[in-house]
């Protein structure tokens, strides 16, 4: 019986994933997890060097985080979002204060997709009830990943992942994002970090000022192929965004709660936004939770009388989920107290220092990121810069998992360039288990010359 049930056709419809294919190739079925490895149905341990979905932070198997939900499912299990509870005022107030800001607010959903969607109808709204009501249009950027709702995939500036679903959102402009490795041969780091910065500026001077509401961004672009901006860049963005009355959305969906070896991204570069965006490492993927944090300023702009219509008129049934939000505040309380963001900081080095052993790879065009959010370019020709094949991409990708090893490339970011490998995993990560993930990486190279 048992083997009639696993060899039936499965209901599960997978995402990203060809179908056809299983039909050959059954994907991995994973029955555990523990620490940072997922656990097979043969028994194989894997190295889940992407985190899951580059959000278990903590690392799996938290018997905390789950007695946690345990004990507040059994307190209260559900309330309407209108209501407040304990844990999700709680959660609003902590988040306020790790990023520093005195006064604001905080409104909850259960996915990145969502936390952006609801920030760019914050934007529209406010700059509607703040007297500029054809302030509309979000500008972003190209290679950037921002969410598969209707409008969050329209922002997102990945040509393939939109193939089938057009029309689009209207509204939407991107401009070119900062990509240092393959910056123009005659510019500096610096002045390519001012010529994106310019490329923004333009547009907003081209499209006319009075119609440009916000402009999103990642503090890195982290799933376009680990993109880390010139020093420069993030505070020209801030500055420009200040000139013309542009709303500066800080994605840091990926790259919050430790990841990149700063507690949020943007701390890298001190520059502040009007709004924030999170999920993944809120609660380590344990429970699906989100938030969009905005400025009192822009908060003030939604007070009215009752019958005008000004309050924000969205409502997410699972917005600040008294069981999401408990797991996320214990879920904060272990990514301070074990220190896990020093961690990630210092496992980079270490792990930059052992990739570093293949920089002469013929393969190897340049490693690059932050924290434990790392990526490899792969090349076929290092002096051209040549983007190697995707097959050959897949090829190493594939000989890591034979080892035991779980990585992620760029996918569907840019035709036929899905050639940058992508390492973000548990933020409890030990020098043994980078090693594993490095010694893969080697031994996949070294094979793919074969």
């Amino acid at each position: 019986m048992e083997e009639q049930k696993m060899n039936a056709p499965d209901a599960l419809w997978r995402p990203m994933t060809q179908h056809k294919t299983l039909l050959t190739n059954r994907p991995k079925h994973i029955v555990r997890a523990e620490g940072c490895f997922m656990i097979n149905e043969a028994g194989d341990r894997i190295l889940d060097a992407t985190a899951g979905l580059w959000c278990v932070n903590v690392g799996h198997g938290r018997k905390e985080l789950a007695e946690v939900a345990k004990t507040q499912m059994e307190k209260l299990a559900y309330v309407i979002p209108v209501m407040t509870c304990d844990p999700a005022v709680e959660l609003s107030a902590k988040m306020l204060e790790m990023i520093g800001m005195d006064k604001g607010h905080v409104y909850f959903t259960s996915s990145g997709s969502e936390a952006n969607e609801t920030a760019f109808k914050i934007v529209r709204q406010y700059h509607l009830q703040s007297g500029n009501p054809r302030k509309s249009k979000i500008i972003s950027r190209h290679r950037a990943y921002h969410g598969n709702t209707l409008a969050t995939m329209t922002a997102t500036g990945q040509a393939e992942r939109k193939i089938g679903y057009e029309p689009l959102a209207p509204g939407f402009l991107h401009v070119p994002p900062p990509y240092p490795y393959r910056r123009h041969e005659k510019l500096t780091v610096e002045e390519h970090g001012l010529e994106c910065a310019k490329f923004f500026e333009d547009t907003i001077i081209h499209e006319g000022e009075e119609t440009v509401a916000a402009f999103i961004m990642e503090p890195m672009i982290s799933g376009g192929g680990i993109l880390v901006p010139p020093d420069n860049y993030l505070p020209e963005i801030r500055k420009i965004c200040d000139k013309y009355n542009v709303l500066l959305i800080m994605d840091e969906v990926v790259s919050g709660f430790g990841r990149t070896g700063k507690m949020f991204g943007h701390e890298h570069w001190g520059v502040k936004a009007d709004i924030f965006t999170f999920a993944k490492g809120m609660a380590s993927g344990y429970m699906p939770i989100a938030a969009t944090v905005v400025k009192e300023k822009i908060f003030e702009a939604f007070y009215g009388e009752a019958n005008e219509l000004k309050h924000f008129r969205q409502v997410n049934t699972y917005g600040g989920h008294p069981v999401a939000t408990s797991v996320s505040l214990k879920n904060i309380e272990i990514v301070e107290r074990e220190n896990l963001v020093a961690n990630a900081a210092k496992m980079e080095t270490y792990i930059k220092g052992r990739l570093n052993e293949f920089s002469d790879h013929p393969y190897v065009g340049e490693i690059r990121g932050k924290g434990l959010l790392l990526g490899i370019e792969l090349v076929s020709d290092k002096e051209k810069k040549t983007p190697l094949e995707m097959a050959q991409a897949n090829a190493i990708l594939q000989n890591c998992l034979k080892q035991g090893v779980s990585l992620m490339r760029n996918g569907f970011t840019v035709p036929g360039l899905g050639n940058i490998l992508i390492m973000a995993p548990p933020l409890i990560l030990q020098e043994s288990e980078a090693d594993m993930i490095v010694d893969a990486i080697g031994n996949a190279l070294k094979q793919a010359l074969n």
